[in-house]
């Protein structure tokens, strides 16, 4: 592989990862706004902003745009997450700079037709609707909302009825205006692509952007605490989480680590313990989300109602446990996951598109797959348990979706969790 990086006098950075032996690319442009970059009144509007790039530009009509990159065999699509939005194609080499002119015509040149909005707004309307009716979306969403309450990192992706149904055609605007920035962005490429003519593609077709700095994201407060929603379910739907680390924290790849010792397969801790040895779940598995300035390392169970009372209490257990009990076998199991996950993300033009516009992002470099390992290999056990100790010292975070009327256990809050752990309590919102 072959990884270069331009930066654009305008400062729009362009970065390929030629895989000479592949007969297809993967590429998109990555701007470094999200939900968090949203005031309150803006909740949605990214997600919104994404939806309404496909609908029409001065040039095509939203029928014309899937049209042209379906007649290549191509495809078109975009994705909205916390702190970046990407819009992204994967088409056959001699198709990339189609590819390039499509994506750019759409952050440029979208109309933002009234009528498509109107459209488009049912539309999500109908995804919030799905997400409400989903017990393992809504556990999610409460989850990250009751960490950070009233804070733009802790509100949803998709916004609220409310909010999405009072955005204009000028809001949309204006927020494209505010965080559509070239210095904001990147354009990646990943599989046949040739780094000096993809360049090129972005000089023709993205130079005529702002070049100024977009605003900082609003930062986090994290204050955990517990929330519950009953509704008409057959079983419980919990998130047990803390306050985690950033991207750029130095102990980022212990805690990956100790995610994956938790719960980040069949092997792990809490697999084990609780779905082999006492069958009180389907599944269970741990996870850590970065962000720019914090994290959130979680854990999510779905059970029957008659279980959740013996779940919560053994997985509060294995959780104060973990800091003398994980074993350098753990640390070893872990490590390889991680690394074959990263191996195996280097086959993927699409992933590897993705990988290197967000390292840039969030490093100002790309990390070659040799210093990822490296990083990944100089995790001790002694690191771990103490991130372990630390991690789940602080302020618990739970979240309950669970059966309307049920007999949910009287103990299952963050005060509960926090008293068994001998943990900080919640902060006061705002504190």
């Amino acid at each position: 592989m072959q990884v270069r990086v331009t930066r654009l006098e305008n400062g729009l950075t362009v970065v390929t990862d030629t895989m000479p032996h592949l007969r297809t690319a993967a590429l998109g442009v990555w701007i470094s706004a999200g939900s968090r970059s949203e005031t309150p009144e803006q909740n949605g509007i990214s997600h919104l902003l994404e939806h309404m790039a496909f609908k029409g530009t001065a040039t095509r009509s939203a029928q014309q745009i899937a049209e042209e990159i379906e007649a290549v065999g191509g495809e078109l699509n975009a994705s909205t997450s916390v702190e970046h939005t990407n819009y992204y194609a994967r088409v056959l080499a001699e198709d990339v700079p189609l590819a390039v002119e499509l994506i750019a015509d759409i952050l440029q040149n979208s109309s933002f037709d009234p009528a498509e909005l109107v459209r488009e707004k049912h539309v999500i309307l109908q995804e919030i609707g799905a997400a409400h009716d989903t017990p393992d979306d809504k556990v999610f969403d409460q989850f990250q909302e009751t960490a950070w309450p009233r804070q733009p990192i802790g509100r949803p992706i998709l916004g609220t009825r409310e909010t999405v149904m009072s955005f204009t055609p000028d809001d949309l605007r204006a927020y494209l205006a505010e965080h559509y920035r070239a210095e904001n962005m990147v354009l990646s490429a990943a599989g046949a692509v040739d780094h000096d003519a993809v360049v090129e593609l972005a000089r023709n077709h993205l130079g005529g952007l702002s070049g100024k700095s977009a605003a900082i994201p609003h930062p986090s407060s994290y204050v955990g605490g517990s929330a519950t929603i009953e509704r008409d379910l057959m079983e419980v739907q919990l998130v047990l989480g803390f306050e985690g680390k950033p991207y750029r924290a130095p102990d980022y790849y212990s805690i990956q680590v100790l995610a994956s010792v938790m719960g980040g397969g069949m092997s792990s801790r809490l697999f084990q313990e609780i779905r082999e040895r006492r069958g009180l779940c389907y599944a269970i598995y741990a996870f850590h989300w970065a962000f720019q300035d914090t994290g959130l390392f979680g854990i999510h169970a779905a059970t029957g109602e008659e279980d959740i009372a013996e779940l919560f209490p053994v997985l509060v257990d294995e959780i104060g446990r973990a800091a003398q009990d994980i074993t350098q076998p753990d640390i070893d199991r872990a490590k390889a996951q991680i690394r074959a996950g990263l191996m195996m993300s280097l086959e993927s033009p699409a992933a590897r598109a993705g990988q290197i516009a967000r390292q840039l992002m969030i490093h100002g470099e790309v990390l070659s797959p040799e210093e990822i390992q490296t990083r990944v290999d100089a995790v001790t056990l002694a690191t771990v348990r103490r991130v372990a100790a630390e991690t789940f010292a602080g302020a618990p975070t739970l979240s309950v979706v669970g059966p309307k009327g049920g007999e949910l256990p009287l103990a299952l809050d963050a005060d509960a969790v926090g008293a068994r752990l001998g943990t900080q309590p919640a902060r006061a919102v705002g504190a």
